[in-house]
């Protein structure tokens, strides 16, 4: 929701700014509107206007671009990576309880059924039908 607001305001602030920056005096001719005792104020009154305005904007921008980072980070994890426990935790990983016991002595079992079985399995199915079961009665 913060991440929002701000964004929102960033994009405000960003199109804000570069109005102000386009409707200051170009010192080159190029996109300026220029100056002149013809405007609202004076050249030197709307210069000082616009040069506040355009360092009031501008450091919004730069508190509302920390402000996003600083939010979108909340997220992550605390911890840092050279915390003993979390390179502990990296150098040997816990054993876990939920594997079960493995048995020496017990004859080692595929992970999977092979072709073979699922072939014999088939054609056993295949050949041998299968029982009937008895109607029921009432």
């Amino acid at each position: 929701m913060l991440q929002t607001i701000l964004l929102v305001a960033m994009i405000l602030i960003s199109v804000a700014l570069a109005g102000v920056i386009l409707l200051q005096r170009s010192e080159g001719g190029a996109l300026g509107m220029g100056g002149g005792p013809s405007g609202f104020m004076t050249a030197r009154g709307a210069g000082n206007l616009l040069t506040r305005t355009t360092w009031i904007l501008a450091i919004l921008f730069f508190l509302c671009a920390i402000g996003l980072t600083i939010v979108g980070n909340m997220d992550r994890a605390s911890r840092s990576i050279v915390d003993a426990d979390a390179v502990g935790e990296l150098a040997a990983p816990p054993p876990t309880s939920s594997a079960p016991a493995v048995d020496p002595a017990a004859p080692a079992q595929p992970a999977a059924p092979s072709l073979q079985d699922l072939e014999s399995s088939l054609s056993g199915a295949a050949a041998a039908p299968a029982p009937a079961q008895p109607a029921p009665t009432e």
